[in-house]
């Protein structure tokens, strides 16, 4: 029997067995179309996340005070008041730190802001000019801060977008008078959207001059002048490392610490924390990859089942195959064809369902589902693959019948 006598005979036989045949194509069409989607889950999770992190600004380091102890007890990372305007000029001065483009020290608070009968509860940074670039964000209405307005503790303020919708809705923002925390403010300018991050709403915020804001928010005292961050732009991505070595020797300098491991500050790089989401998406992509591993398995049992089944109810056939000639070899591959079929049919099938779901579901959710090419070739080579070994076992024991048993069995 040539190969596509033997592939005739397959498809013959699954269609004459239509309803089990769908049966067992349902098993592996679930799990593929669950390994596509979840795959690409995790794949939009992850793009979400890089996009998420990447908006936060360019070659980025951010620069935390360290933590406090009170009564034996020690604060988070943040709590202590250990960064100054001082510590921000030295790393913004280019003979010390010629690998730092721009940096832009934060004074930040939670403030309530009212327009008229609006009001509206958001973080109130102070800043420089050097912010929006930093952050890579801009202005796209009014104008952003200006040294000037630095210089003489002006009471201007940009506003983020969610900013702008809950104090003035339907008008421009632009020119309009906010009161934060009882000073009034005149409204410059308005930032472009930037969405959220899983630490903050980058369109919450209203930026105003950072003397401003220490005249507003400041601490008497030796803390005066702290900071709650200091945020520095490497001068291109190969930089970076080079950035965080001069930023950390400077500081240890600044703040006399002779022991790296007492530093009473953190850096953070950009790119460790985009490397830390990518590694809780990956671990979620491959725990639910698993999940829909399993379902295949089932699909796979399925189809040795229903296999074994055929080879029963065969039997008579197989043994008048063999009695005309038919050789071992030509009785196993038949009975692999099938399984082989049964499997691809299930992957195609599967393909089709996950394609429809990745495009249908972001709809109803709120997570985008990426398209992947490699998951659905990959897919349907496995879909194949389960038919084909799981097929393996019924397809030996049929092609291992001896002729005479097989006509004389009812």
């Amino acid at each position: 029997m040539s190969w596509s006598q033997t592939l005739r005979s397959a498809l013959e036989s699954i269609s004459e067995r239509r309803s089990r045949s769908a049966l067992t194509v349902l098993g592996i069409l679930i799990g593929i179309a669950a390994v596509i989607l979840t795959v690409g889950l995790g794949e939009g999770a992850q793009a979400k996340v890089s996009s998420a992190i990447s908006s936060l600004g360019t070659n980025l380091l951010i620069v935390t005070p360290g933590s406090t102890t009170t009564g034996g007890v020690r604060g988070g990372l943040g709590s202590a008041s250990t960064l100054t305007l001082a510590d921000a000029q030295v790393l913004g001065n280019r003979l010390d730190a010629p690998s730092i483009a721009r940096v832009a020290p934060v004074v930040q608070r939670s403030a309530t802001l009212v327009a008229g009968t609006n009001n509206w509860t958001a973080p109130v940074v102070g800043t420089t000019p050097a912010y929006s670039s930093v952050r890579d964000r801009r202005v796209v209405a009014g104008q952003g801060l200006t040294r000037a307005e630095v210089t003489t503790q002006a009471h201007d303020a940009v506003i983020g977008s969610e900013v702008a919708q809950n104090l003035f809705p339907g008008v421009s923002p632009i020119g309009q008078t906010m009161v934060v925390d009882g000073v009034p403010f005149s409204v410059v300018g308005e930032l472009n959207q930037a969405g959220s991050t899983a630490s903050a709403n980058q369109d919450n915020l209203a930026l105003i001059p950072i003397s401003t804001a220490e005249s507003l928010f400041g601490a008497a005292g030796p803390y005066a002048d702290s900071l709650s961050e200091i945020l520095l732009s490497a001068r291109s991505s190969s930089a970076m490392s080079a950035a965080y070595q001069e930023s950390d020797d400077l500081l240890l300098q600044l703040h006399h610490i002779t022991n790296p491991t007492q530093a009473d500050f953190t850096i953070t790089p950009q790119t460790a924390l985009l490397s830390t989401a990518s590694s809780v998406s990956k671990t979620l992509t491959v725990l639910l990859v698993g999940i829909a591993a399993i379902a295949l398995l089932v699909g796979g049992i399925g189809v040795m089942n229903i296999m074994l089944v055929s080879v029963s109810e065969r039997v008579r056939e197989i043994g008048l195959r063999k009695a005309l000639g038919a050789t071992p070899s030509v009785v196993l591959r038949q009975f692999l064809f099938e399984a082989s079929l049964l499997g691809l049919a299930g992957g195609l099938a599967g393909v089709v369902l996950g394609l429809g779901g990745a495009l249908a579901l972001p709809h109803l959710i709120s997570t985008s589902i990426a398209i992947s090419v490699p998951a659905i070739v990959g897919s349907v080579g496995v879909a194949a693959g389960i038919g084909l070994v799981f097929g393996v076992y019924p397809a030996s024991r049929a092609a291992r019948l001896s002729p005479i048993d097989a006509l004389r069995s009812e």
